[in-house]
């Protein structure tokens, strides 16, 4: 029997703001409960700011009991010491949630704005403006991280819809965009 009410919280990890977005989906209707970010700057130590990300991931599995964790993946960039700290923040808080019991999955930047709008290189302003009309969410978050943590669990919603509620498969975007006008920007 397909699951039909489960909370799914999205992380965008950051060591400077981590950016998070839980997803409420009852019986296909989808409803963001949360969003916001983690503000970390005014910490000096990078093993503090883990510290915090920890405590505060935790914070949040148990102030909204989600039932799995969508985790953006660090991106490969130039900047070798930048990939290592953000790496740390998405170990920190996978470490969180597997202390917590919950189902982790991972997706790349470009998966998530690909399953968001539809192009694998869009923006953080286009992926708020998809999330915006699909969810009737209001532009007004100052830091596209908490979006970017909405898109990784509206990303994971996506890949896991045919499979969660016994959906309609896709053969290609053509078909997929016919169902559903409103994806396409």
């Amino acid at each position: 029997m397909p699951v039909t009410d489960r909370i799914i919280l999205g992380i965008d990890p950051g060591t400077i703001v981590m950016g998070y977005g839980l997803l409420h989906i009852k019986n296909n209707v989808l409803s963001p409960i949360g969003i916001g970010v983690i503000k970390l700057d005014k910490y000096d130590d990078h093993a503090i700011r883990l510290k915090k990300i920890f405590e505060r991931t935790v914070g949040i599995i148990e102030e909204f009991k989600p039932d799995e964790l969508a985790i953006e993946a660090p991106f490969f960039g130039k900047n070798v010491q930048s990939m290592l700290k953000l790496g740390r923040a998405q170990g920190v808080a996978i470490a969180a949630a597997l202390s917590k019991n919950l189902p982790i999955t991972e997706y790349s930047p470009k998966k998530i704005k690909m399953s968001i709008t539809g192009n694998g290189n869009a923006s953080k302003e286009q992926v708020a403006a998809m999330l915006s009309q699909i969810l009737g969410l209001k532009n007004e978050h100052e830091y596209f991280d908490a979006t970017d943590a909405l898109g990784a669990a509206l990303c994971h919603y996506y890949q896991n819809k045919n499979v969660a509620a016994g959906g309609k498969s896709y053969t290609g975007w053509k078909a997929f965009l016919t169902d559903n006008p409103k994806r396409k920007l």
